[in-house]
């Protein structure tokens, strides 16, 4: 099915990857081309909004902190209307659908409805910001096992398996957690690691806008907020992160600085 033209009546839940346009699959760049419609979220940058075939339709649906320009089942329905009127309708989610995207939400809906769909995935933002960041996310040395997680639950809390997360030998990364990076710290503590468990806080992975602050679970509070740092951001908690001085690339190419 890779291998076809975007067909009307179809909705495509496409991952935009973390933000740098070249990161995009090639799929999602067929689709983008050919799309009527784009429905697309607040994490899609504008140079990957710069390859949406002109004239198509555009319909922001993003979602920041405190403010939902359409709410999920709105969105939902929307794409099942969309596609019911024989439009090839891209819904494109920043990193990957499946991972924190709401993608699975979209998708039990439209299947109950009897709109065709297509699943693109995308690198994910851990993927993505690890690599250009320079901590890897395991490391025979480190870390045996990584740990995607949200900082941000659909009832507003925090209510994580801390003990699950306070575990060394691992890599435990945090979507969306920039507003509770201090109670992430604390409870990671509270349950079992080490006020000087490495940690990291990346904003805006993957862009020229990218920052990356590393310190500890006991300093990096701090830190963070001293660099002012702007969502999206991501968290790496682990002894990986202490690899990221001697591997970081991206922040220090040279055109960077012109």
């Amino acid at each position: 099915m890779s291998n076809t033209s975007a067909q009307p009546g179809t909705v495509y839940l496409v991952g935009a990857g973390p933000g740098d346009p070249d990161l995009l699959t090639l799929r999602a760049a067929q689709l983008l081309a050919e799309a009527d419609v784009l429905v697309y979220d607040a994490l899609v940058s504008e140079p990957i909004l710069d390859r949406v075939k002109p004239g198509a339709e555009r319909i922001y649906a993003g979602k920041e902190r405190g403010n939902h320009t359409i709410p999920q089942e709105d969105i939902n329905h929307l794409l099942v209307r969309l596609a019911k009127e024989g439009k090839c309708v891209v819904r494109l989610k920043g990193g990957d659908p499946y991972t924190f995207g709401r993608g699975g939400e979209e998708v039990e809906t439209l299947a109950a409805n009897g709109v065709p769909f297509e699943v693109v995935p995308g690198i994910t933002a851990a993927a993505g910001v690890a690599a250009y960041t320079g901590i890897p996310l395991t490391h025979r040395n480190h870390a045996q096992a990584c740990v995607f997680v949200t900082g941000h639950l659909k009832d507003g809390t925090m209510n994580l398996d801390w003990p699950g997360l306070a575990r060394r030998r691992q890599t435990v990364v945090i979507y969306m957690g920039l507003h509770g990076l201090a109670t992430v710290c604390a409870k990671l503590v509270e349950h079992g690691l080490p006020p000087d468990w490495p940690a990291a806080i990346v904003q805006q992975g993957t862009t020229p806008n990218q920052r990356t602050v590393t310190g500890t679970l006991a300093t990096l509070p701090g830190l963070a907020e001293a660099a002012h740092l702007k969502a999206p951001t991501l968290i790496i908690v682990g002894e990986t992160v202490t690899l990221q001085s001697k591997l970081s690339w991206f922040e220090h190419q040279a055109w960077r600085d012109d």
